[in-house]
């Protein structure tokens, strides 16, 4: 099953100058458990956003047409989300969690949207989720979870299916 995993804004922002446009550390706690023990695909500028190593616990595959990028020990470099696709084609379930070029390749590829839809507008945004065509998509869930001390903006997590899709989450 392939799952696209994205904190995205109303508007589809995602981010800015290669960061992250919010900081929801409910989100982040909600990611690493979904997450946790499955693959990871993602592009390099992505790879390079959260670090350039690999978070724990979860393999991970950057995708670059560079083919002297150097990964650390632990990340896989393929050329193409097709090849990343191929290399985990057995696995029960892969997360591809970004950048926006890499979420447009795999919307038609995916099963599940597993989203935080954080509720603002960026308007400076430079980064943004592609648009989801509602005829392919049916919510199976939504969260609310109010703006607070620690989360600057309201969000809901919302998880949808793709329709007639073959398998089920």
């Amino acid at each position: 099953m392939i799952v696209i995993i994205a904190a995205i804004a109303e508007n589809n922002a995602i981010g800015k100058d290669n960061r992250m446009l919010w900081h929801l550390p409910d989100d982040f706690k909600r990611f690493k458990k979904i997450t946790m023990g499955h693959t990871l695909i993602m592009g390099r500028k992505t790879f390079e956003s959260i670090g350039g190593k690999p978070l724990p616990g979860r393999p991970h595959i950057v995708i670059t047409r560079n083919g002297n990028y150097q990964v650390p020990e632990g990340v896989r470099r393929v050329a193409s989300l097709q090849e990343a696709l191929e290399v985990t084609a057995g696995e029960d379930s892969v997360f591809i969690i970004g950048g926006g070029q890499i979420y447009r390749q795999a919307l038609r590829h995916a099963d599940v949207l597993d989203l935080t839809l954080v509720h603002t507008h960026i308007k400076d945004a430079d980064t943004f989720f592609p648009e989801i065509d509602p005829r392919q998509w049916v919510e199976v869930s939504r969260e609310e979870h109010p703006a607070d001390s620690r989360h600057a903006y309201a969000f809901s997590f919302v998880r949808m299916k793709r329709i007639n899709a073959k398998n089920n989450y």
